[in-house]
């Protein structure tokens, strides 16, 4: 029996996890049964050409329920989060003015941190992308760098001169380091748009990296290669967030001739357990107060995310 929601405030549930976790199936279960609108919140899903490398929901799912945020993006673009939260907090907002519940959804940490939280004060730029932001200007010049920053953040572009290296250097290493422009950083702080309750997938070790490893093989048979053959068609520069997909190095390798095709999925299988290894620490100790589900989603977890569901809301 579908739920509606409650009227009168944002209404919102936040579902996270790593990769492999089951977190897609349980937000289009939830949203199912509470008439809601699953939004994404995976930096790769929000790219058109990645549906099968980036696990995106199929389009039978897309049609069972809501589904916003997903391939909205060329791979072309270089998207940031905080474009990414400006549209999330938008589809919130419209799901609820619909009546409907919004189930966010997505294995990004720092995209589900920075939705709530807001944009904060620019964190400290790591070494290593200083130097490198050195090391590209004496290679390029002045005017090239200046034309890599004007295309990652147009803002700076629009605001800097290519003489002012200082600047620009910092504009720079701003974006890449974050992934937000400097403009953005430099904004006044947005209220916390929420304390959403979350329910954060963190299922044995073991059971994720075999669910990992059938994915990468079903992907391939999927059409995998053809989406990485698609990518490098276009010409697209290695620094673009979609370049750096799971998958797309690894099987770009056997595509060029330099590896056979089952030790390129090899690469892959492991490229993603270490990758969902990293998203599992940094959700441990980043996300407070969240219910953890410590499975991969399935129906009989239903009974209880239904109870938790009806208690916050």
């Amino acid at each position: 029996m579908v739920t509606k929601p409650r009227e009168g405030k944002k209404r919102a549930v936040i579902v996270g996890g790593p990769t492999a976790s089951g977190k897609s199936a349980a937000a289009m279960a939830i949203a199912r049964e509470f008439d809601g609108v699953v939004i994404n919140a995976d930096s790769m899903q929000v790219y058109e050409e990645l549906r099968v490398l980036s696990a995106r929901p199929s389009a039978a799912d897309e049609a069972a329920v809501p589904h916003r945020l997903y391939g909205v993006w060329k791979a072309a673009e270089h998207g940031t989060v905080g474009r990414w939260r400006e549209a999330a907090l938008a589809e919130i907002a419209a799901a609820n003015d619909a009546g409907r519940l919004a189930v966010v959804c997505g294995g990004t940490g720092m995209y589900l941190k920075l939705l709530v939280e807001g944009l904060s004060a620019v964190p400290p730029i790591p070494a290593d992308v200083r130097a490198a932001s050195r090391a590209l200007l004496a290679k390029i010049g002045p005017a090239e760098f200046f034309a890599d920053l004007a295309r990652r953040d147009p803002a700076s572009g629009a605001k800097l001169r290519a003489a002012d290296t200082q600047r620009m250097l910092r504009a720079w290493e701003v974006v890449v380091a974050t992934g937000i422009p400097l403009s953005a950083h430099q904004a006044a702080d947005p209220p916390r748009a929420g304390d959403w309750p979350t329910l954060l997938f963190l299922p044995p070790r073991a059971a994720q990296v075999a669910a990992i490893d059938a994915r990468a093989e079903r992907m391939v048979e999927q059409g995998a290669l053809e989406e990485v053959r698609g990518l490098l068609a276009q010409g697209l520069s290695d620094e673009l967030p979609a370049m750096r997909a799971l998958g797309v190095r690894e099987l770009a390798a056997h595509i060029r001739g330099e590896t056979d095709l089952p030790s390129a999925i090899n690469e892959l299988k492991a490229s993603t357990r270490k990758f969902a290894k990293r998203q599992a620490t940094w959700f441990k100790g980043q996300v407070r107060n969240a219910k953890i589900v410590a499975a991969q989603f399935s129906e009989s977890l239903m009974p209880e995310i239904r109870t938790f569901i009806k208690e916050i809301r």
